[in-house]
């Protein structure tokens, strides 16, 4: 089952579907966990999809940049090494060059602390991004220790994150964090399963502490979505967990998807968003790749893998 999302306004964008995310542009394996952050950002003077792939295994801990080129193609720009015992990588700057403009990458993960096995920090670190002698991401909490080092301006409009996606490893229970609101803090999340046993399999999905979906008959409902409550806040969870059920393997992962907002937003948003594109208004048609900011509403996905 193949969920897919369009995301934002801006003229001739292509649709942006998960398929794509699931697919990734970047070899992965399911033996090493990992986090990525597909982020919208003007870079060179267009809005370009900047992805930061976190890989974590027994034997490496990698950040890798990549910046989609003018026809959407992804290269590998920057590839940085997070193990412990390179010491002299964990604080750096490369360049590289995008659709012909030098572009700037700046890190310092010397006191970055991890959380719950996540290979992405939790805090005390800053990666960014420099174009036109301009700040078009940046990511950590060490926003004012990047800004003194690179002595740059931020941007006018900051990166939009499109898409987070984690794979995570466990046996019955899945737990993760995710931010649905830029102004509230993130939300612990636990998916729990029970699929073995002469019971009929069941799954909990739980937000902040809360059940807030709970699964019977898993073997009828595998695949399904529904809309709950956080914050006082709509969100909408997709799940597909067929291959913890009936893969030979049991190798494949259980898909889930959080993304803020209700069925009815979406479609009244789609409805003004269309009577404005028709509007008789000339100029409201017309777009600046250096100066329009997409509308984006990112969504949190998780890939869950059971470990024998």
């Amino acid at each position: 089952m193949a969920f897919h999302f369009s995301f934002g306004t801006q003229p001739n964008q292509e649709s942006f579907s998960l398929e794509r995310i699931s697919e990734g542009p970047f070899p992965s394996k399911t033996t090493q966990s990992t986090v990525t952050c597909i982020y919208q950002a003007n870079v060179a003077g267009q809005w370009k999809n900047v992805t930061v792939l976190w890989c974590k295994n027994l034997m490496n801990h990698t950040l890798h940049l990549n910046v989609d080129s003018t026809g959407g193609e992804f290269h590998q720009t920057c590839k940085i090494d997070v193990k412990p015992w390179y010491f002299w990588n964990k604080k750096g700057y490369k360049s590289f060059e995008v659709s012909g403009h030098q572009v700037e990458a700046y890190w310092d993960l010397r006191m970055a602390k991890f959380s719950g096995g996540s290979p992405e920090p939790s805090s005390d670190y800053y990666v960014a991004l420099v174009s036109d002698e301009v700040v078009v991401l940046l990511l950590g909490d060490y926003k004012k220790k990047a800004y003194k080092r690179m002595k740059m301006r931020p941007g006018i409009v900051e990166a939009m994150l499109l898409v987070k996606r984690e794979n995570v490893f466990a046996k019955k229970s899945f737990s993760t964090k995710a931010k649905f609101d830029e102004k509230r803090k993130e939300s612990d999340i636990v998916v729990e399963s029970s699929t073995n046993g002469s019971k009929d399999p069941e799954m909990w999905i739980s937000i902040d502490g809360i059940v807030l979906i709970h699964i019977k008959n898993l073997q009828w409902k595998f695949r399904g979505n529904q809309t709950v409550m956080v914050s006082k806040q709509p969100l909408q969870v997709f799940w597909d967990v067929h291959d913890w059920l009936f893969s030979e393997s049991g190798s494949g992962p259980g898909l889930f998807i959080f993304k803020p907002g209700s069925k009815e937003s979406e479609s009244e948003e789609e409805e003004k968003r269309y009577e404005e594109s028709h509007s008789d208004d000339v100029s409201s048609g017309y777009y600046s790749t250096r100066s329009y900011a997409p509308a984006f509403e990112s969504c949190f996905v998780l890939n869950a893998y059971k470990l024998e």
